[in-house]
């Protein structure tokens, strides 16, 4: 209440005065500029620490932030780390599918170059049997009144006459030639006889040409008597 404020500065004043004259009034004076003073350092030293603090903060802050950055580029790094070794484990694979691909193209290589090698060997077994064959033809014409001619595909048409007594000119023929094995084979009869397989199975055996091509003229022969 006012009476109570009143009451109040009264007091002070009071108080003042006698302060006043117990300890002077130049010895207030320098309590109160001590007082003032110090005042005035608690308080520069309270704004140099919130500045130190704000900075401290500040700093907190940036290390924060800093510290945020690191991970994330630790992690960017790890990510990368993973997806280098994904590349190279798909390089090795490809690597190793690129061998293996090389190994197969080597062996189909190597493989061919076998085949080949069949074929132009059996090619040349073919035609070494066959030039002999066609130098046997003078004499077949001569002692078998046989007829040798060369038709397609590589086959020998003989033509045999003289057979049928009857005829002399009538042509009793067979066609030979020489399979992918290697061995004669009968590729037709005219007119056919029953043991033609027969014989062809022993030329195989033997390789005795020239009894092969005489045992057909002699079942011709037969045939023509029957």
């Amino acid at each position: 209440t006012e009476d109570e404020i009143v009451v109040f500065e009264r007091e002070m004043k009071e108080f003042w005065t006698k302060l006043k004259s117990i300890y002077g009034t130049e010895q207030i004076s320098q309590t109160l500029a001590l007082r003032d003073s110090c005042k005035e350092s608690i308080k520069a030293l309270s704004e140099k620490w919130s500045k130190k603090l704000k900075e401290g903060d500040l700093m907190i802050d940036k290390i924060q932030e800093y510290s945020n950055e690191i991970l994330q580029q630790s992690q960017r790094i790890s990510e990368n780390q993973e997806h280098l070794t994904e590349i190279k484990s798909n390089l090795n694979q490809e690597e190793e599918q690129k061998k293996d691909l090389t190994d197969s193209i080597q062996e189909l290589r190597e493989e061919l170059m076998k085949k080949k090698e069949i074929i132009s060997s059996k090619n040349k077994a073919t035609k070494e049997r066959m030039e002999r064959l066609c130098k046997s033809k003078v004499l077949f014409e001569e002692r078998l009144g046989l007829e040798i001619r060369r038709i397609h595909n590589e086959q020998l048409q003989f033509i045999f006459r003289h057979i049928d007594h009857k005829d002399p000119d009538k042509p009793y023929v067979f066609t030979l030639s020489i399979n992918e094995q290697g061995d004669y084979e009968v590729t037709s009869c005219t007119p056919p006889l029953d043991c033609i397989a027969e014989l062809q199975l022993k030329v195989r055996e033997t390789n005795n040409f020239s009894a092969f091509v005489a045992n057909i003229r002699k079942a011709f022969t037969a045939l023509s008597y029957k």
